[in-house]
């Protein structure tokens, strides 16, 4: 198994299963929507971070990282990649174990410090696609 997809494999299963997701908003025409879902049916807690910090699927949402009143394990981010970077650092600050960036959100100065707190980070890769891979 290579490094990115044990580190996958990691993140999926191993990490906890209480994710913020980082842009999810009750828009259904959004990935976030969509990938929450799956998170959801999965087994996954999903918290909604958005400005609007509506609820979604069920789960209150909130306007930053910092506000989420519990641990979170795994940020999953739906942001453009220019503001990646500050959400990876946010999550490296909450104490996340690990930070997902969605497909096409790529920073790699962002993962070079998540990884180097010691983090697992996955970036420009969706767990909706990934999770079956793992079956």
């Amino acid at each position: 198994m290579d490094n990115e997809t044990e580190t996958i494999r990691r993140i999926l299963q191993d990490s906890g299963d209480t994710w913020a997701v980082v842009g999810l908003s009750d828009n259904r025409s959004r990935d976030a929507y969509g990938v929450a879902q799956v998170l959801q049916r999965f087994g996954k807690r999903v918290v909604p971070v958005h400005p609007k910090a509506e609820t979604v699927h069920g789960e209150q949402g909130y306007a930053s990282l910092a506000e989420i009143p519990f641990p979170v394990d795994v940020v999953d981010v739906f942001v453009n990649s220019e503001l990646a970077g500050g959400v990876a650092d946010e999550a490296v600050a909450v104490g996340a174990k690990a930070v997902w960036f969605q497909l096409g959100v790529v920073d790699p100065a962002a993962y070079e410090r998540t990884r180097a707190a010691g983090l697992d980070m996955v970036m420009d890769r969706c767990p909706a696609i990934e999770i079956p891979r793992l079956g």
